[in-house]
């Protein structure tokens, strides 16, 4: 049941996120956040990582638990199938944050989900990964995202739109630097 200083929407609380949006708007410099993971390798393809804390709003923060997630490599790769591999994390990812972005701007726009899925694919040519060429790409050629959602007809040109607006879309569509250091253990 809502009250007076509640409104859900999707499954969102809109006065929170209302709230939270107004607090940035007063304080930018509380929108910065730093988001970690600890990854181990464990043996051939297979890694194990965990993801605890994170900085934001001007401090260091803890998820309630410890998330883990491992990762391998299928049969057919040489792997042993302990995990999802790489670039199918990565295909979580983007599914992930393209669902909360839709769910969460609609909310707060008003717009009613009633249900949301999707169907992720990539092409990937190995040859590009395994270096035999430089004429191929070493991730995704390409990636298609299948939406069905359940709701006014009317909402979906905005939701298209508001789909742009997740982060993992604005990274896999626009590239980010990524700075690589290896030490010695």
């Amino acid at each position: 049941m809502e009250t007076a200083e509640q409104k859900i929407i999707n499954g969102v609380d809109v006065v929170k996120v209302e709230s939270t949006v107004d607090a940035i708007k007063e304080k930018p410099d509380i929108a910065k956040f730093k988001f970690r993971l600890h990854n181990k390798w464990i043996k051939g393809g297979h890694n194990h990582s965990t993801v605890n804390n994170f900085y934001g709003a001007n401090q260091e923060n803890s998820h309630l638990q410890t998330f883990e997630l491992d990762a391998d490599e299928p049969l057919i790769l040489a792997g042993t199938d302990k995990g999802a591999n790489p670039v199918e994390h990565l295909l979580n990812a983007l599914a992930a944050c393209l669902t909360t972005t839709l769910v969460y701007h609609a909310a707060i726009r008003g717009i009613k989900i009633q249900e949301l899925e999707s169907d992720l694919e990539g092409d990937i040519d190995l040859r590009g990964f395994l270096g035999l060429t430089n004429e191929v790409r070493r991730g995704y050629q390409n990636i298609r995202v299948n939406f069905k959602v359940k709701t006014d007809a009317e909402n979906i040109e905005k939701l298209k739109a508001l789909s742009k607006l997740s982060p993992v879309f604005d990274v896999t569509s626009n590239g980010t630097k990524v700075d690589v250091q290896i030490v010695r253990k």
